[in-house]
């Protein structure tokens, strides 16, 4: 029976199951010594010059957090290629997080096949979803001057004179509504009809919700859609 036992145990180890217990001593873990690149660091404080404090800059955020797939069911393999990659630099709207643009340096590793066929792929998600991407070489230093002159492209204006980014959606007004699927409170009223029209993002049906403003059709995918429609 041990002798089965070890056998199972070193066949588990193989696909990384069955390991050391929590408990039993310390976890194989440690800290890295270089989260950011050097040109990673020095595009992030040049940039982080650039945009002040007007805009959010978030470092290697996975494209699975920024973007989602409409009908996950149908489109597994969709999903599939987009949770293991990210992107170098992302810029959000520093009030509600918003995603407004993504950044990436290409190193000499960009010059291989592989690489240009991933970062081809990447661009398309991006352009699918509406995100501006930008790419910059990856160098030893960078200059103020040539940071803005890209990101104020994405901006407009925003990157400059102590503007706000313009140019970008704003959320609808029932963003942050509460998700309620059920009738509306008033006791005696008849609640809307649903409606068969289709999320123009993502090409599912809008349902039917209630918010601090009344009645409004959301999409299903809210939180992770927030395209909203009238009722009547």
């Amino acid at each position: 029976m041990s002798e089965k036992s070890g056998c199972l145990g070193m066949l588990l180890k193989l696909f990384g199951i069955g390991g050391q217990p929590m408990g039993n001593g310390p976890l194989s873990y440690r800290l890295r010594d270089e989260f950011l690149s050097a040109a990673e660091v020095s595009f992030y404080h040049v940039l982080r010059q650039v945009v002040g404090e007007r805009v959010t800059v978030c470092a290697k955020v996975r494209l699975a957090d920024v973007f989602f797939v409409e009908r996950p069911n149908e489109n597994a393999a969709a999903r599939n290629r987009i949770a293991a990659k990210h992107v170098d630099f992302l810029l959000c709207d520093p009030a509600t997080m918003r995603p407004l643009a993504g950044i990436e340096l290409d190193d000499a590793s960009h010059a291989r096949a592989d690489r240009q066929e991933r970062d081809a792929f990447v661009e398309q998600v991006f352009a699918a979803a509406g995100l501006p991407l930008v790419r910059f070489p990856a160098q030893r230093a960078y200059t103020l001057a040539e940071v803005e002159g890209k990101v104020s492209v994405v901006f407009g204006d925003g990157a400059q004179g102590g503007r706000p980014p313009t140019g970008f959606p704003t959320p609808p007004e029932g963003d942050h509504a509460q998700e309620d699927n059920g009738p509306p409170g008033n006791a005696g009223q008849e609640p809307p009809a649903p409606i068969a029209s289709q999320c123009p993002k993502c090409g599912i049906p809008l349902v039917l919700r209630t918010g601090p403003h009344g009645n409004f059709y959301g999409c299903s995918h809210f939180p992770k859609c927030r395209e909203t429609a009238p009722v009547g």
